[in-house]
């Protein structure tokens, strides 16, 4: 009989089956191909790397809890992505909550845009977009998730996902500094 294939080469759904039969070095492989994208998910959220391992550590906690008896009934980062977000908020207002004068530092003006070129300017204007364009814009083009699993994962409707990303282009068009990635 021939070894069975290392537990990192298999699918997510094999790996979350072999987790619900409580295989370690599962969930392990599990943790390592994913770990990357939660931290990256998770700084978005947070904006300090700190909170996004913080954020890190409690996902894996939570999906841990999830064996035996998980079902992944999608992607794996659909699962993860509405995860990775609550915990992020949460951890993020719970830093606020015990910074002294946050509320008075919020209320002052965010610093000058550099006026440098190239993808400064594209990250200035995504960061100005309405927080639901912005998720959908990074999810769909940073983190290459499809419109049908971003609608899953935000547990809204597909029409709703297209016609955000629809108007996040359309802004994205209109300003003159991110023109240039449309031409042509």
């Amino acid at each position: 009989m021939p070894p069975s294939p290392e537990p990192n080469s298999r699918s997510d759904q094999a790996l979350v089956e072999l987790c619900n039969r409580g295989d370690a070095a599962a969930f392990e492989a599990l943790y390592r191909r994913y770990r990357d994208w939660v931290v990256r998910l998770a700084s978005r959220f947070t904006g300090d790397s700190d909170d996004a391992l913080d954020c890190l550590q409690e996902t894996f906690t939570y999906v841990l809890k999830k064996f035996p008896g998980f079902t992944l009934t999608a992607s794996m980062t659909t699962f993860l992505y509405p995860v990775v977000k609550n915990i992020s908020i949460r951890i993020r207002q719970k830093r606020r909550r015990f910074m002294p004068g946050a509320e008075a530092l919020e209320q002052l003006p965010a610093p000058p845009v550099a006026p440098d070129t190239g993808t400064s300017d594209l990250a200035a204007v995504i960061s100005r977009l309405p927080e639901a364009q912005r998720e959908v814009v990074l999810m769909r083009f940073v983190d290459g998730m499809a419109l049908e699993e971003i609608a899953r994962a935000l547990v809204i409707p597909l029409g709703t996902v297209k016609s955000r990303l629809h108007h996040a282009i359309q802004s994205l068009k209109a300003d003159p500094r991110t023109q240039r990635y449309f031409e042509g």
